[in-house]
């Protein structure tokens, strides 16, 4: 068996773990893996049945990555990916099916029911570490992705609010907003944009104060008697 690579943690990720599901009927190859990845770094939780794997990995704070045996108990390893391949909670978990299945065949079908990677049994410590790493890069750009998303979803919403009517103050152009306070339209603005406001003078103005007017009592609506 091939020696394990020399485990260099940084200090953000010995601070903050990556959470691993591992269910593996076979208690020795179960223990294995465990062991494996505790000492380099990862917390891990280990299973031996099909219904408790979907639980933990149902859970929206559950573990990121899985590496699901084929044939678990009482549920498959295929069914519990496509089980949480429809789930809609915004979070992602990278599969990983360990079996001693090994023709294109099995491949195909693993792939076909969702699952992320394919690893053979018996086991390589150097080739697990390299899967799990390879799968900790994935989740990482997949969750800054998601990020992403989300702030181009809230400024759409922002620019959405901006579209509609706008209650402002005919005299001292103050706005309203939704919770029916009164606010200056610069700190409006900055809430909801992030867009922040450089003043100056526009000509018309500049030629009012030139003549000793006031240019927002000169805009101010008049009242006729």
């Amino acid at each position: 068996m091939a020696k394990e690579p020399i485990s260099r943690m940084t200090t953000e990720a010995a601070k903050n773990p990556t959470s691993i599901l591992i269910a593996e009927d076979h208690a020795a190859t179960r223990f294995m893996l465990s062991s494996l990845l505790e000492r380099h770094g990862y917390r891990v939780t280990a299973v031996n049945d099909g219904y408790m794997a979907q639980g933990a990995l149902a859970d929206p704070e559950g573990p990121a990555i899985a590496l699901l045996d084929w044939g678990l108990p009482h549920q498959s390893g295929l069914e519990i990916c496509r089980e949480i391949r429809k789930l809609t909670g915004g979070r992602y978990v990278y599969v990983i099916i360990v079996t001693a299945r090994d023709s294109v065949q099995d491949l195909a079908e693993a792939f076909a029911a969702g699952a992320d990677d394919f690893i053979r049994k018996p086991t390589d410590p150097v080739e697990i570490l390299s899967r799990v790493r390879s799968a900790e890069r994935i989740v990482e750009l997949e969750h800054r992705l998601s990020g992403r998303i989300q702030e181009c979803e809230d400024a759409l919403e922002n620019i959405r609010k901006l579209k509609q009517l706008l209650p402002i103050c005919m005299y001292c152009k103050k706005v309203r907003d939704d919770s029916q306070y009164w606010q200056e339209i610069e700190t409006y603005i900055h809430q909801h944009t992030g867009t922040d406001f450089s003043h100056g003078i526009c000509p018309d103005c500049l030629d009012e104060v030139r003549a000793g007017m006031d240019p927002a009592e000169a805009r101010r609506p008049r009242v006729l008697l």
